[in-house]
């Protein structure tokens, strides 16, 4: 059996293709598997890593606002098709899976013209252009959020499985990952995350309470983001706590040593805390579509699982919010047990397991 995977973007569209992945090569080890992205964004550099085979296409996403870019969008589509053409000619899969972003609109879309059985799992509560346009022609749909089934065409091809995680999380104890990061057992530590591309109000956020985190003893395991890297690490060289990455690879790692975690509502995020139940303080992003990030934050709130901060209130509620918190035994335990309670831990298997039925089809 082959399988082709197309997605990518940032790192919510790559780490469920690879999760899905992982678990189709355990149900099926004899099974081959492609990554198909873009040479630019960060699937080139994670799939490889992962030790999967990557091919690239040349394709973006069209930019809401006014840019020269979107001059050559019309080419690109073009382009990306008969290059997704070629692929699947060649390569022949058994069938094809995208996890959302431009990147598997024109692979999936060439893919059901040709008859080849197609599977889109979408994280958000809000589907993205990309899954409502194929989810009219793909042969099932993978879904996390019921409430997500309204926004699309057909319902006949939906599944309820929720979002894929990699099986590694929680496979490092708390001593091995305080280990990694060079981190003491007697100290809380404070995992801070703005997503694979960053959150600059985040950043900034943390900046102003780095004082009050020393001061209270914390240990700080913060991802920046790529651009705002250099500028974090220039003004936190005299804090030895804290311990800056452009991007974390490890991350079953960080989540193993954070007593909490400060970071974005994006979907994969959140079910990945939720399959470790790490205590959350999550600041959505503002400018997310139909505001999905504040829905999935209010979700967790509700369920006692999460504390939520708006991005415009980070300056005045940051600090106060994570310290009181962190300090806060009996509510980070009551935060951990309700996290995991929204977690669904099987998602990835359970995909994997339609993926494997279609491509034996």
């Amino acid at each position: 059996m082959k399988v082709i995977f197309a997605g990518g973007g940032t790192g919510g569209h790559v780490f469920p293709a690879i999760a899905i992945a992982d678990e189709v090569k355990k149900l099926d080890p004899s099974s081959e598997i492609l990554f198909v992205g873009t040479k630019e964004r960060i699937e080139s550099r994670l799939v490889p890593q992962k030790g999967y085979p990557f091919r690239t296409i040349w394709i973006s996403g069209f930019r809401r606002k006014l840019s020269l870019d979107n001059l050559l969008f019309p080419l690109k589509i073009l382009v990306s098709l008969m290059q997704s053409l070629i692929l699947l000619k060649s390569e022949k899969p058994d069938v094809v899976v995208g996890t959302g972003g431009y990147v598997c609109g024109p692979v999936l879309y060439v893919a059901s013209i040709l008859e080849i059985p197609t599977v889109v799992q979408e994280q958000n509560s809000l589907p993205g252009v990309t899954t409502r346009l194929l989810s009219r022609r793909a042969t099932e749909v993978h879904l996390m959020f019921e409430s997500a089934v309204r926004y699309l065409k057909r319902s006949d091809n939906v599944k309820i499985t929720g979002n894929p995680t990699r099986e590694i999380l929680g496979s490092i104890s708390r001593k091995d990952a305080l280990h990694y990061f060079g981190f003491v057992g007697s100290k809380k530590t404070l995992l801070v995350l703005g997503g694979s591309l960053g959150a600059l109000s985040i950043n900034n956020a943390v900046l102003r309470c780095l004082k009050d985190f020393g001061n209270a003893g914390i240990q700080i395991i913060w991802q920046t983001g790529e651009q705002d890297y250099e500028r974090v690490r220039s003004l936190t060289g005299e804090f030895p706590d804290v311990k800056v990455f452009k991007f974390i690879e490890s991350m079953e790692y960080a989540y193993a040593a954070a007593d909490l975690t400060l970071c974005r509502a994006g979907a994969i995020t959140i079910a990945e805390l939720t399959r470790l139940g790490v205590p959350t303080v999550l600041i959505p992003y503002p400018y997310a579509a139909a505001n999905h990030q504040v829905e999935n934050a209010k979700a967790m709130v509700k369920a006692h699982a999460a504390e939520m901060i708006m991005d415009h209130e980070t300056d005045r509620k940051t600090c106060e919010t994570v310290l009181g918190l962190i300090r806060d035994d009996a509510r980070l335990k009551t935060m951990h047990e309700n996290s995991l309670m929204l977690g669904k831990p099987a998602a990835a298997k359970d995909i994997a397991r339609s993926v494997v039925a279609l491509g034996h089809r």
